[in-house]
């Protein structure tokens, strides 16, 4: 079935495209003095080139959507909601709570400034994309991200079945209560990573930051760099091989077993604590500690 084409027009109604089936949108603007919003809800089969968005909720309930090129502005909010089988390229997403409660997901090269972005979304890919957001992908699952450069607060929690590669994330309070991640080949900065975690695993990456992976269950640490890390992986049953030495570690759980060139000192003063730390370079000013 060849497609509807609708091009260089501008739309400022209430529910300007409601319901279209079928149709690529062009180099269009929903913009104008009638503030309508909801400009492609219930839509199914739809494409949107060039466009520029500057109101609000324009897809909400859609299947089979393909946005490109399309610039939402700050006053595009809740952009796309409750949403399936969704493509974004080469855009930019600007407004708060650009993407919640939608699936099956696929975004390459796109810019992201949205707080509270992604939640509860199920089965996004994000590739060679910047994003800019606090409570980033809170609730999401079934995520992979690719080349993907973060920067903001409280990113990941409660997330479920992630795989990061090749990404720098630049955050606090990340991957909090998270469930079946793997980061791979990644630099991850920030304070308080990781905490109440369950089944986290890096591969191959830079951590930076104080107070790292604390109360975590089945947490893996596979050929990583750790800077500036201090009170290290307390309370956690902990499985690590860190290349670089660690400022102090803090607690690790029977069971546990850290190697690492060198431990600043290591801290037990809690029943329990009697994971294994194994110093692999010099041991001078280190303090040992093994069950």
């Amino acid at each position: 079935m060849d497609s509807k084409i609708i091009e260089n027009q501008t739309f400022d109604e209430e529910r300007a495209l409601y319901g279209v089936r079928d149709v690529v949108v062009r180099n269009c603007r929903f913009d104008g003095p009638a503030d309508g919003e909801s400009a492609f809800k219930e839509c199914d089969n739809v494409t949107v080139e060039g466009a520029f968005m500057n109101l609000r909720y324009p897809f909400w309930h859609d299947h089979s959507l393909v946005l490109r090129d399309v610039e939402m502005t700050e006053l595009c909010r809740a952009a796309l909601w409750y949403s399936e089988g969704v493509t974004i390229e080469d855009s930019r997403l600007h407004g708060i709570k650009a993407l919640r409660e939608c699936a099956d997901v696929r975004m390459r090269g796109c810019d992201i400034v949205s707080p509270e972005f992604g939640w509860s979304t199920r089965g996004i890919r994000m590739e060679s994309c910047t994003a800019e957001s606090e409570y980033f992908l809170m609730r999401a699952t079934d995520l992979t991200l690719r080349d993907v450069h973060f920067q903001g607060k409280y990113s990941f929690q409660y997330v479920e079945n992630v795989e990061i590669e090749d990404s720098e994330l630049d955050t606090k309070d990340a991957f909090w209560h998270a469930k079946n991640v793997v980061v791979r080949n990644s630099l991850v900065r920030g304070e308080y990573l990781g905490w109440y975690s369950e089944g986290l695993t890096f591969e191959n990456c830079l951590i930076q930051g104080t107070q790292p992976l604390c109360y975590c269950k089945d947490l893996r640490l596979v050929n990583c760099q750790m800077i500036d890390c201090d009170l290290a992986f307390e309370r956690s049953h902990v499985q690590a091989e860190v290349t670089t030495p660690v400022v102090s570690v803090k607690n690790p759980l029977a069971g546990s077993l850290i190697t690492a060139p060198a431990v600043g000192e290591v801290i037990r003063n809690i029943d329990g604590a009697t994971g294994v730390v194994t110093l692999t370079g010099e041991k001078n000013g280190v303090t040992q500690g093994a069950a």
